[in-house]
């Protein structure tokens, strides 16, 4: 089984992340999956991370546009799962239309579990503009009841830039633990990582709880969904290919076509290997 992880970073920015993700998705391995990651072209943004990008929604169509059409290539490569590894979800109803195989947003899954357990959450991150969208998304997946509240920590970028030192870590996990402590009291059962970033630092500093909260591992999360629906299509349990207005499949040809005329600059070249276009996207491997 092969699963395609579309990151909103731009590989060797920040090498603690990169490899963080690759330790993330090690015990997949064993069940015989292979997670590749792929992020964004470099000339996206010259910062370390896109915190300065995601706060615009106006941006964010954009990148929604590259995020649902990478899931076509990931498809045609012969990926069995395709995961929208950030909190905002971008593109994920576009990539659904797009492609037969299962697509999973870091955002919906962690909603959908949380529902599903009947858990209240609070949401703790690094970028403020972010709540508005998380919010409306929340709602959209049909549980905005169960959210307490956001707090966020812009400062957490700096920790982040400068390479997730382990003291600068332990500062920035007690301020974290009071923010949690803060949702507890408005009853939060379980914080969410507001963004994958911090979801990653949390998980590299061996970090389970804050603020005598378990905190949700919401790209473990993610990747366990995406196996579990990429396994269940394999067993045909379920799958897509059935008629409806977001189902049905256009040919090929004109899909191509149309995607070559409409795409923005920032997509990868139709019908082409991520390698093969002069993009700058990145791919790493577990």
């Amino acid at each position: 089984m092969r699963i395609w992880f579309q990151k909103h970073t731009v590989a060797g920015r920040n090498p603690w992340l990169d490899q963080s993700y690759l330790r993330h998705a090690e015990w997949l391995g064993a069940l015989g999956a292979q997670v590749d990651f792929h992020t964004l072209p470099e000339q996206t943004y010259q910062t370390k991370i896109p915190a300065d990008h995601v706060r615009f929604g106006q941006l964010e169509v954009l990148f929604s546009w590259y995020f649902a059409d990478q899931a076509v290539t990931a498809e045609r490569a012969g990926y069995d799962a395709y995961v929208i590894g950030t909190s905002q979800d971008p593109g994920l109803a576009a990539a659904r239309s797009l492609v037969s195989i299962p697509v999973v947003g870091y955002g919906q899954v962690a909603t959908d579990f949380l529902r599903t357990q009947r858990l209240r959450f609070g949401v703790l991150g690094f970028v403020p503009a972010l709540e508005e969208i998380l919010r409306e998304n929340i709602a959209d997946y049909g549980y905005g009841q169960g959210c307490v509240g956001f707090r966020y920590l812009p400062h957490g970028r700096m920790v982040v830039e400068a390479g997730a030192q382990p003291q600068a870590v332990a500062r920035l996990r007690a301020e974290m633990d009071r923010a949690a402590a803060e949702l507890r009291e408005l009853g939060a059962q379980i914080i969410v990582p507001g963004e994958g970033i911090p979801n990653e630092l949390l998980c590299g500093a061996g970090i389970r709880e804050l603020g005598g909260l378990p905190f949700l591992d919401a790209n473990a999360l993610v990747l366990s969904t995406a196996y579990l629906h990429a396994f269940t299509r394999a067993q045909g349990v379920w799958h897509r290919d059935v008629p409806g207005y977001h189902t049905g499949r256009a040919p090929v040809a004109e899909v191509d076509r149309l995607r070559a005329l409409f795409a923005p600059a920032v997509t990868s070249c139709p019908g082409a290997s991520p390698k093969s276009c002069p993009t700058g996207e990145g791919e790493t491997r577990i």
